[in-house]
């Protein structure tokens, strides 16, 4: 049988692009040829409806085909189209396991582009596409699924929040993880609350509560997932706002290349387009940073959860995931307590069976413990551990890196909890500073460093250090109680400021040739109305009865209590033993009040001197230059952990580096060359990516050769006159600064 020859016109309307096109120009001058490929569609649907696993290729390529067009038309013609998301729901639910891959791919774009269209509401897409996700079994559908779900909540909450709609999702994920915790199906619920986590989406509590569920669970993908997301989800939304920031555009550069390039109407958009993005960097630049807490802050009742979770996955005999998991669930559970300073006291006495050097990841036990340690603890608890771990990994028949972790791990328990060390203990592990291996020595040196600041009374007189011997003399340094916590009082660096401004005042004085002493003795009447004249008792302790030469005759109000005053300090002096303890510290916290705080308003140049005061302190002691840097290296490891590293740092510093290991290092940092290259190519290279111009010399090189004869012919033919004139004019110029008189 020939074949039919179409029209121009019949292949037009055929062509359902084409239609497409003309439908969206003119809605109603199309409407019966939209309604007529309407009916061929509902034909083809009932068709698949009835036997989808039996379609042709064919009968495939029309109904995608008509499904396409009805999508993108949908929002043109309501009335019509009502049935459209039902039709499809139906089908990509019932139907989704045997549709053609192609075809269901075509079908979720649809509901996609439904929604974006607001044919539909994001409810509706979500609630629809969850399910498939979660019982499919085909991999490609589920990373579809996943996708879109993802990109439909971001697009959802770009503009404002929408609380609504993420409680509703929240709830679906929560019902996910609670209906049955032995299934796998929670891990889409961590996969979801995650991402959004990560990108900024979700940052309140529900999210938290979900994946605290999911840590609760019996199956153990869900319970990692749920425990890696509390351990790494800060940190990962941390980065992502570091790679958002380091994508920035030079305006510059965007002007430059405007103008030494081709002016096209591509390049004008492109420029635009960048300009355009600056902007909005700008904008989010000055925008007030937002409120994110971490998510270990925002979990309700830690108690209770760190309890569950420890009895449930640790405790528990017959749990059995794991080492690694283990490890994994044990970090979140000591993070909780060192955190919120939690109590779980069969904690600390579950650790004593894996404190010992054959234990598989030893360091992460002892980097847990670490963690698991506050000042709330009771020191008992923690006491019969740190002799375990004295007694199993420090011993002169122990490997270096053996006791260089055990010596440390033993400092960072004691940096948390002082009170847990004895006497004896504290000077047998300070006794091996005196080791061979470099190692050993700094960890010992790093536990003798720590009770100097917290606890000197357990070290010797010996290895105390002079700040430590002259603090406890003074009463400066005070061993707090189990419970007791340290309140600051004051100004905080105040005393920075106050040593500033005597020390300019002693420089004025000497610029002007004063004695600093004949001027203290002229402020001496100043220094009596404050109540703070340090030389009044050292006159009452050393002169004699008849001495008078303290005594402020000038005003009548002290002539009273002048004499019952010298009185008091004069039987002071005598009776020193006499003093109680509480008359010292109440005398100690006088003397660490601030004068200038007292007698003296900051002015806003004071501020100003005294937060630089405070960042010079603060890089100090991040330099080394203080040896106080307790609280420090306390509220760090509290926000972002102990690790395995950190117990193992002695040992990696203590020990030689092989070849292999210094080569690795002094490649690090340095950009990775495929084949050798000078400094200069490297250079070039560099300022071409960066869109950067070459010079004029660069220029003439690249040139054509037949462009530059006739000036080489030129030049070989001048005379001699010439060529004096043209050097003459070239020497000049160069005194000048060239051509542009860069020099003047």
């Amino acid at each position: 049988m020939p074949k039919r020859k179409v029209a121009a016109l019949e292949k037009v309307d055929a062509d359902l692009v084409s239609l497409q096109y003309k439908i969206r120009r003119d809605p109603k001058s199309y409407a019966q040829e939209f309604y007529d490929q309407w009916l061929a569609y509902d034909a083809q649907r009932q068709i698949f409806i009835s036997s989808p696993s039996s379609a042709s290729s064919e009968d495939n390529k029309k109904f995608h085909d008509l499904v396409d067009l009805v999508a993108h038309v949908a929002d043109l013609y309501p009335d019509v189209t009502a049935p459209y998301f039902d039709h499809l729901k139906e089908l990509l639910t019932q139907h989704h396991a045997v549709l053609n891959p192609d075809l269901r791919e075509k079908v979720v774009g649809s509901l996609s582009l439904l929604r974006r269209k607001d044919v539909i509401d994001s409810t509706s897409l979500l609630t629809t596409l969850f399910p498939i996700l979660i019982s499919t079994p085909s991999k490609s559908l589920r990373s579809l699924l996943y996708t879109k779900i993802i990109s439909d909540l971001r697009e959802s909450n770009s503009k404002a929040t929408n609380h609504k709609l993420n409680r509703t999702i929240q709830t679906v994920l929560h019902n996910l993880v609670t209906s049955d915790r032995t299934s796998t199906k929670g891990m889409w619920a961590c996969r979801i609350t995650r991402e959004l986590w990560r990108r900024q989406i979700w940052t309140d509590a529900r999210p938290c509560d979900v994946m605290k569920e999911a840590c609760l669970s019996d199956n153990e993908k869900v319970v990692v997932g749920g425990v890696r997301f509390f351990l790494g989800g800060d940190k990962e939304r941390e980065e992502m706002e570091d790679d958002s920031s380091d994508e920035e555009i030079d305006i510059k550069k965007v002007k430059h290349q405007g103008t030494i390039n081709k002016k096209t109407k591509k390049r004008q958009r492109a420029t635009e387009k960048a300009m355009e993005k600056i902007k909005k960097q700008e904008r989010k630049k000055h925008a007030p940073h937002p409120l994110n807490f971490s998510a270990l802050h925002l979990i309700h009742d830690p108690q209770g959860f760190a309890e569950q979770l420890f009895q449930k996955h640790l405790q528990n005999t017959k749990c059995k995931f794991s080492l690694d998991n283990k490890l994994l669930v044990l970090q979140l559970v000591t993070r909780l307590v060192g955190l919120h300073k939690l109590t779980i006291i069969s904690l600390y006495p579950w650790f004593t069976k894996y404190l010992t050097p054959k234990q598989p990841s030893v360091t992460s036990f002892l980097a847990s413990l670490a963690q698991a340690t506050h000042n709330h603890v009771p020191p008992d608890a923690i006491e019969p551990l740190v002799i375990k771990i004295a007694n199993e990994f420090v011993s002169e028949a122990s490997a270096a890196e053996v006791a260089s972790a055990g010596i440390n791990s033993i400092r960072e328990v004691a940096l948390r909890q002082p009170l847990c060390m004895s006497e004896t203990l504290l000077q047998d592990l300070v006794m091996y500073q005196k080791s061979k291996d470099k190692g050993v020595v700094m960890a010992a040196k790093g536990l003798q460093s720590l009770y100097r600041e917290v606890y000197p009374e357990l070290l010797q007189k010996k290895f105390r250090g002079k700040e430590a011997t002259m603090g406890l003399k003074s009463g400066e340094v005070k061993r707090l109680k189990f419970g007791e916590e340290q309140v600051e009082s004051g100004i905080e660096g105040i005393e920075l400021l106050e040593k500033y401004k005597e020390e300019q005042r002693l420089k004025k004085l000497a610029e002007k040739g004063e004695d600093a002493d004949g001027d203290a003795k002229m402020n001496d009447d100043d220094d009596d109305e404050d109540g703070f004249n340090s030389d009044e008792w050292e006159v009452a302790s050393n002169d004699s009865d008849s001495s008078t030469g303290w005594i402020n005759v000038e005003h009548s109000d002290d002539e009273d209590e002048g004499p019952a005053a010298k009185k008091q300090r004069r039987d002071s002096s005598a009776a020193p033993d006499l003093i109680s303890d509480e008359a010292m510290a109440t005398a100690a916290e006088a003397n660490r009040i601030s004068k200038l705080a007292m007698t003296t308003i900051l002015t806003p140049a004071d501020l100003a001197k005294l937060a630089e005061l405070r960042r010079e302190a603060q890089l100090d002691k991040m330099t080394g230059n203080v040896s106080k840097r307790r609280q420090e290296l306390i509220a760090k490891h509290i926000e972002d952990g102990v690790t395995a590293d950190d117990i193992e740092l002695p040992a990696q510093i203590g020990k030689k580096s092989t070849k292999e290991e210094r080569v690795a290092m002094a490649k690090d940092g340095k950009p990775g060359r495929e084949e050798h290259k000078s400094t200069q190519a490297i250079r070039k290279s560099k300022k071409e990516a960066e869109g950067k111009s070459s010079t004029n010399k660069e220029k003439a090189r690249k040139k054509n050769f037949l462009m530059t004869v006739g000036k080489a012919r030129a030049k070989h033919k001048r005379s001699l006159v010439d060529t004096k004139k043209r050097l003459t004019a070239h020497i000049a110029r160069s005194k000048s600064g060239g051509r542009r008189r860069n020099g003047m």
